[in-house]
C-alpha cells in the first residue's frame, strides 16, 4: 500500500525547487531539487509525474503569492491611482522578499514547460489588477496597446525599481515612489 502524500514533503520539493532553479535555471537536475528537499528523487516523481509538472505547479505556486502579495487589502472601491499604486506596492514588496522567486518567475514566465493553460490559471485570479489595467489605459496614453504589454511594463518597471532597493535598501521608499511616479507616469496620462 503506497504511503499517503505529506502536503510537507510537496512544499519541500517546491520550495528546494525554488532554490536550484533561481542558482542553476530550469535545466537543474531533480536529483539536485530533491537532494536539497531530503527526499529521494524517486519521491519527488511521487508527487510530480515528471519535470514539466514539477515546473508547472511551480509557476502557480510562485506566481500565488506574487498574487497574494498584491492583492491583499486591495482597494477595490479605492481611487484608480490608489488601485495601481497598491498593486505596485505588493509587486515590489514581494520582489525584494522573495528574490529567489522573482528569479524563477522570470525564469518560467519564457519557459517552454509551462502550459499556455497554466499560464491562463495563473493569471486568472489577477483579474482586480488586470481590470486596473485596463482603466488605466483607456484613460492614458497606452490605451492603443495590448493589456500584455502594459503588464509587461510593469514588470520591467518593479523589476528595476526592485534592483535598486536592493543595492541600496536605505534609499527602499524614494526607489519605490519614484518608480510608482514613473509607471503610473506611464499608464496613467493621457
Amino acid at each position: 500500500m503506497a504511503r499517503p502524500r505529506s502536503e510537507d514533503k510537496r512544499n519541500a520539493i517546491l520550495d528546494a525547487a525554488t532554490k536550484v532553479f533561481a542558482e542553476q535555471g530550469t535545466s537543474a537536475p531533480t536529483a539536485r531539487i530533491a537532494r536539497q528537499a531530503g527526499v529521494a528523487e524517486g519521491t519527488l516523481f511521487t508527487y510530480f509525474e515528471s519535470k514539466d509538472v514539477l515546473l508547472n505547479e511551480l509557476y502557480l505556486t510562485v506566481k500565488a503569492g506574487l498574487r497574494e502579495a498584491m492583492l491583499v487589502d486591495y482597494p477595490q472601491k479605492g481611487s484608480l491611482r490608489e488601485r495601481a499604486q497598491h498593486a505596485w506596492n505588493g509587486y515590489v514588496n514581494w520582489g525584494v522578499v522573495h528574490p529567489e522567486g522573482r528569479k524563477v518567475m522570470a525564469q518560467l514566465t519564457v519557459s517552454t514547460g509551462i502550459t499556455d493553460e497554466v499560464k491562463a490559471t495563473g493569471s486568472a485570479p489577477f483579474g482586480g489588477v488586470q481590470d486596473m489595467l485596463r482603466e488605466a489605459m483607456t484613460k492614458g496614453v497606452l490605451r492603443e496597446m495590448a493589456p500584455a504589454f502594459v503588464g509587461a511594463l510593469m514588470s520591467a518597471m518593479a523589476e528595476a525599481t526592485i534592483t535598486f532597493i536592493e543595492r541600496e535598501p536605505k534609499r527602499a521608499e524614494a526607489y519605490r515612489a519614484a518608480g510608482f511616479e514613473a509607471f503610473w507616469n506611464a499608464i496613467g496620462k493621457s
